[in-house]
């Protein structure tokens, strides 16, 4: 059984004594998350979310208090308001992050990233979106297992809560844990989070170079853009457009570059926005119809 010692060296939990807002579930990750932030000397104050959504969500916060009470951590309750219907993960992921604030600490595993990339994967996602959770303060027991965790909180005595959600097959995230990822074990005869945690971190790295690369790209000078390699341009572009407060797309960019090349004098952009080459500028501007 491992000792929060034997687990520490891998986790990256910031410096003794550091304030830390850790988020609770009730869970083996969040448990094995507040615990080893204890055993790292932070000052953790850990928060469990109410989602209110399972007769027994009352339950996993008595857990929750109780091993916050055992740890020897400050604890609060934060209750949100959701039903159940559409996107139900997705708007309770976002009630979460709203309700610990940011910065806040969340207990990610390996078995977590490796779940990530498959499910950026099945939208379509480049390195970006592959490049998954990135690892640091905010998700110190990234490099962790799943089974580590369970382990840890067994050693120290610790209940844990078990949420039925985790395993329903409505949740794309639960079929590709309990259906693609033990069929991809099967196939490739080996542990195939490792992999993909691996190339989560080598598309991480590439991400972080073009990024850096297409920050020196002034994407309103035409020769600029037109000069660079298409994939530079199209993230100079993005980088623009998201700065300016548009969310990019893949299809707003390629318009734009169209205008950059001289194969439109100006292209329209979803949220009410324009883009015109003056000279050897472009320029984003919004629409009559958006400034009104």
């Amino acid at each position: 059984m491992p000792e929060p010692s034997d687990l520490l060296p891998r986790c990256t939990f910031a410096p003794a004594h550091t304030p830390v807002v850790c988020g609770l579930s009730g869970g083996a990750d969040s448990t094995a998350l507040v615990a080893l932030a204890v055993a790292a000397g932070c000052a953790v104050t850990a928060i469990h979310v109410h989602h209110g959504l399972r007769a027994g969500a009352d339950h996993d916060a008595d857990i929750a208090e109780t091993t916050a009470t055992r740890l020897g951590v400050d604890f609060r309750v934060e209750h949100v308001e959701l039903r159940d219907g559409p996107n139900l993960e997705a708007r309770a992921r976002a009630a979460r992050r709203n309700a610990l604030g940011p910065g806040a600490l969340t207990g990610h595993t390996a078995d977590d990233q490796a779940e990530t990339v498959l499910l950026a994967l099945l939208r379509g996602s480049g390195a970006t979106g592959l490049g998954a959770i990135t690892p640091g303060p905010q998700h110190p027991i990234l490099a962790l297992r799943r089974s580590e965790t369970e382990a840890l909180c067994r050693h120290l005595g610790l209940e844990v809560a078990d949420d039925p959600t985790n395993a329903d097959r409505r949740f794309r995230r639960n079929r590709i844990r309990h259906e693609l990822l033990p069929l991809l074990d099967d196939i490739a005869e080996r542990d195939v989070t490792v992999l993909l945690n691996r190339t989560a971190n080598l598309l991480r790295d590439d991400d972080q170079l073009l990024d850096e690369l297409a920050s020196t790209i002034d994407p309103t000078d035409i020769d600029a853009l037109v000069g660079a390699p298409g994939p530079l341009a199209v993230r100079a572009v993005r980088r623009w457009l998201a700065r300016d407060g548009y969310p990019p797309d893949a299809a707003g960019a390629t318009r734009v570059l169209a205008v950059a090349h001289g194969d439109s004098g100006a292209c329209e952009l979803a949220g009410g926005l324009r883009v015109e080459r003056r000279g050897n500028r472009l320029v984003l501007f919004p629409t009559r119809s958006a400034s009104r």
